[in-house]
């Protein structure tokens, strides 16, 4: 219920008035039965925009940290998204990746519209990332199609860091459906998991018309945090030069 009410009356509208976003593709979504609507991920407003536009209802697997934070922030948040239905992942771990699936099925064998952002996290400069095969895993053990989604000008609109976004035009494009019913049994075989994940991340590639990085989003944010404090570290304890 609360879901229909941040959709419809309390969050939608404003959304939807404040941005402005131009819809393309939206028929590529099925009306109905399971499927995956798998994205690019450039901001905290992804999470609201896409549910505002679609017209069934659309499920997240969201970190755990939106449901775990510190003082009232953290108890808004995590019962602002408790109350919309989203599912909290622990993204440490292999078994957390393995907890991740299992939600993510128990989604699609309901036959409802699971979203998910197969780069793990949010991309940090605007760039797209290296996909996880997890969606490839839920796609294929499913038997579902994979709608790609690209997420257009919300990096711009509130980049990472920023806590109220700024005005600026957002497209939010949808791509035809991904069907990977030839792999149908082989959802554990490495090889097929990773094709068909490079095939999902071209599809949301083609439609955002991003640069594409082939590394993970993770692994990219950690050696820039290295870097960025060894410079810093740096410029405290500059080197003397040799005499």
């Amino acid at each position: 219920m609360f879901y229909y009410l941040l959709k419809y009356v309390l969050l939608g509208p404003l959304l939807r008035l404040l941005f402005r976003p131009r819809i393309e593709g939206l028929e590529h979504v099925p009306a109905s039965g399971p499927a995956i609507v798998a994205g690019n991920h450039l901001s905290f407003s992804d999470h609201f925009l896409m549910p505002a536009v679609l017209k069934r209802r659309i499920t997240f697997l969201a970190k755990a940290e939106y449901f775990t934070g510190p003082g009232l922030k953290g108890r808004l948040i995590a019962a602002f998204f408790r109350s919309a239905g989203q599912i909290p992942v622990d993204r440490s771990g292999k078994e957390a990746g393995q907890a991740a699936i299992r939600e993510g099925l128990g989604v699609l064998r309901k036959g409802e519209l699971l979203g998910i952002y197969p780069e793990g996290t949010r991309s940090h400069d605007g760039r797209l990332y290296k996909g996880k095969v997890g969606v490839a895993v839920m796609a294929l053990t499913a038997g579902v199609p994979v709608v790609p989604c690209a997420m257009i000008g919300t990096f711009e609109a509130q980049p990472p860091g920023r806590v109220v976004p700024r005005l600026h035009p957002v497209v939010i494009r949808f791509g035809k459906p991904l069907d990977f019913s030839r792999y149908a049994g082989l959802e554990h075989e490495k090889a097929v998991l990773r094709a068909v994940t490079d095939e999902i991340m071209y599809a949301i590639l083609s439609l955002s018309e991003q640069e594409y990085v082939d590394q993970y989003a993770a692994v990219a944010k950690a050696e820039e945090a290295e870097k960025a404090e060894r410079a810093q570290k740096e410029r405290r304890f500059p080197r003397m030069p040799l005499s």
